[in-house]
């Protein structure tokens, strides 16, 4: 095997959305970075929904913008539609969605991956990881080359034994036409690392030209929506409407009566999939009682007649396929362009890797992506930007960025990932984080530009401009809480009248214009919503301080936990295949009960 003349300081392998983030962000933290990708052409290939963001996914997308990652901006670039979900809620659950033009996007990145300094790309099909003395030292490729490296950031997606079903056909895939990674997932097992099996799925792409949409209703974007800090204004690619629809009582009728030829339910299928996003046949399966389920019909470009039918992914027969999407409100004499699949594929099951996402059985080698058990575009950068940055930080001889929960969603996803065990692929939820009101997609560059500036991710002048939006919040509800006025015989300042819930910011703009400074839109938004909700984030603050005085009690290196008398036998065994470094992190653990914490921390005060 022929040994490439240069070593490199991290090689990335894989091109998806997490190898996408750790390639840049290494290479401009100053690691001489290698991604190796099985196709050029499929880089930050949207494999399944043409979309990013959502509830919980759109607050990452901003977090890893906030951090110096890319996919904010790609996605500004590059979609085609723009949405605040739940505009009408809380600010907590607030969230930014866009329809992405796939090609656009995918060039995009490629692009910007192209032209970062010190970042080469090559064509590879990773055979093996190099491994001496439990420490990564390269990779070999199926091409018969060996590439050295320092660090590693393994994200295979689901390439790793990738099997595609529809109805009772089965074969190799890490997607519909591309071939599986195959020898990856034993050469992992040889080093101790444990693997799983995991499912998840898409629908089927229709003709456009072939949807009825007088019979469904049109859905349009926002304006004014934007995932990265640094835009604004109006959007460079032309915006397009999507459309609902609904499944019928005879796409249930079909669907219910051909349920066992479908590939999950046939038993073909041993991976679980993602319970919070379900196929059309576990929909009918788990809500019987529902008449119909709501489909989105997304557009996949400006470029293509493909579109995207949200809600009903499904491993039935193709023929089964046929017959219930000619079922759907408008779809009657629709043509399908590519048949819905399932895919299964391995998986790092989790407790093997730290915080950094570091495995903990070969040093210098990084997990990213779906290999670890999550689902979503941007649970996978989120992980590929921390793996990255981590993976540079070590070779710089730095330590590694961990984020608390109570700083980031990227904090919660990543420590769930360390501490839960998975029994299904994980999505992020806002309902997963403990202080959501407190990790809004709206203070993400506040939270986390602070991270981002020290690792050189972020510039001088992206720094100044949060510092003085930071300012200008503080000093505004510090300058409105010392202006009284006389509302109903009493005396009121004007932040206590803009804490009522029926006042509004733009009602005390308009009442008192004399008296309201305003910055713009989105940092008079923040004035209103820090202080209407002042007494809820006091409340968050102080619990969260409270909570890391006592589960910041550290754990010692190879502390001994079949030692501690009172332990459970399930809590001894978790607490020592994991290994906490925190008394907080040991109380996360699944099958780690109040009990057993009280044990520990007053073991662990003793010694």
């Amino acid at each position: 095997m022929w040994v490439y003349p240069q070593v490199f300081d991290v090689i990335v392998v894989g091109g998806g959305h997490a190898g996408c983030e750790a390639a840049l962000a290494s290479a401009r933290m100053g690691q001489q970075t290698l991604l190796l990708t099985m196709n050029l052409d499929t880089i930050a290939k949207m494999s399944c929904n043409p979309a990013v963001g959502g509830i919980g996914k759109g607050q990452m997308v901003r977090e890893i913008d906030a951090l110096g990652g890319e996919m904010g901006k790609v996605i500004d670039a590059t979609g085609i539609q723009f949405r605040m979900l739940n505009e009408a809620s809380g600010p907590a659950v607030r969230a930014p969605r866009a329809q992405a033009d796939k090609m656009a996007y995918q060039l995009e990145m490629k692009k910007r991956l192209e032209n970062t300094p010190g970042l080469f790309i090559k064509q590879a099909t990773i055979e093996s990881l190099i491994v001496e003395d439990e420490a990564i030292k390269g990779v070999r490729t199926q091409e018969g080359i060996a590439y050295e490296g320092k660090a590693v950031v393994l994200s295979a997606g689901t390439f790793m034994q990738g099997v595609i079903h529809i109805g009772q056909i089965a074969f190799g895939g890490g997607r519909l036409g591309d071939k599986p990674s195959s020898g990856l997932s034993k050469n992992l097992e040889s080093y101790g690392i444990k693997i799983g099996r995991l499912k998840t799925g898409t629908p089927p792409r229709i003709n456009s030209r072939s949807i009825n949409y007088q019979l469904c209703e049109e859905q349009k974007g926002d304006t004014g929506v934007f995932f990265s800090y640094e835009n604004k204004g109006s959007h460079p690619m032309p915006q397009v409407s999507c459309w609902i629809t609904y499944t019928s009582a005879q796409t249930k009728e079909i669907v219910e009566a051909n349920i066992l030829k479908s590939a999950m339910y046939s038993g073909n299928i041993s991976g679980v999939g993602p319970r919070y996003c379900p196929s059309i046949e576990d929909k009918f399966k788990r809500f019987a009682d529902k008449e119909r389920h709501q489909l989105f019909l997304e557009p996949e470009g400006l470029g293509t007649n493909e579109v995207y039918v949200n809600g009903i992914s499904s491993s039935l027969p193709f023929d089964i396929q046929y017959q219930m999407i000619h079922s759907i409100i408008g779809l009657e004499q629709a043509e399908i362009m590519r048949p819905a699949y399932a895919i299964e594929y391995d998986y790092v099951l989790s407790g093997q890797m730290d915080y950094s996402l570091e495995s903990r059985h070969v040093e210098g080698l990084f997990f990213a992506g779906q290999i670890n058990g999550t689902t979503g575009y941007e649970e996978a950068a989120g992980q590929g930007l921390i793996a990255g940055i981590n993976a540079a930080l070590k070779g710089l001889g730095r330590p590694p960025i961990i984020l608390k929960r109570s700083e980031a969603y990227l904090g919660v996803m990543i420590d769930d990932l360390v501490n839960k065990s998975l029994d299904e692929p994980y999505r992020m939820f806002t309902s997963r984080a403990e202080h959501r009101l407190l990790l809004r997609q709206d203070n993400a560059d506040i939270r986390l530009r602070k991270y981002g500036y020290d690792l050189g991710l972020i510039t001088d002048k992206q720094m100044d401009k949060t510092l003085n939006k930071q300012q200008a919040i503080a000093s505004e509800q510090k300058r409105l809480s010392h202006i009284f006025k006389t509302v109903g015989g009493k005396s009121t300042s004007l932040a206590q009248l803009l804490c009522r819930p029926e006042v509004s910011w733009q009602q005390l703009l308009k009442e008192y214009p004399q008296d309201i400074a305003s910055f713009g839109p989105e940092i008079d938004k923040l004035v209103e919503l820090e202080i209407k909700y002042a007494g809820y984030i006091k409340r968050q603050t102080s619990e969260i301080k409270r909570l890391e005085s006592e589960e910041g009690l550290v754990i010692p290196e190879g502390f001994d936990f079949t030692t501690v008398v009172g332990l459970s036998t399930e809590s001894r065994q978790k607490l020592t295949s994991i290994r906490p470094k925190k008394l907080g992190q040991a109380g996360r653990i699944a099958g780690v009960n109040p009990s057993d914490l009280s044990v520990l921390m007053v073991a662990l005060k003793s010694r």
